[in-house]
């Protein structure tokens, strides 16, 4: 059974750091497409971040320039390393496979 596992999410203050990483188990991630979507109370899924199988990437406009996606072939693990966080990305941040299979999600708090 295709698993995704999200890690990494946690309280961390406003301007902070965090890396998400999402494991997977049974399927090779560097086969597929990945991406981050993030789901705060109230609000709409919204994807995050991209990464194909070539290793492109892209970013939803909010986070150019602070979110990174990247993969690690030997550990068949995508991260998501954000940087200087505000209270606007809190929230669930699960990984999603091409073909529809997501984690249960890391949640991110942003305090001020």
């Amino acid at each position: 059974q295709v698993q995704l596992v999200e890690s990494g999410g946690e309280s961390v203050e406003s301007g902070g750091s965090l890396r998400l990483s999402c494991a997977a188990s049974v399927i090779i991630l560097s086969n597929y497409c990945m991406k981050w979507f993030r789901q705060a109370p109230g609000k709409e899924r919204e994807g995050v971040a991209n990464i194909d199988y070539r290793g492109s990437t892209t970013y939803t406009d909010s986070v150019k320039g602070r979110f990174t996606i990247s993969r690690d072939n030997a550990k068949n693990t995508v991260y998501l390393q954000m940087n200087r966080l505000g209270s606007e990305d809190a929230g669930l941040y699960f990984c999603v496979a091409q073909g529809g299979v997501r984690g249960q999600g890391t949640q991110v708090t942003v305090s001020s």
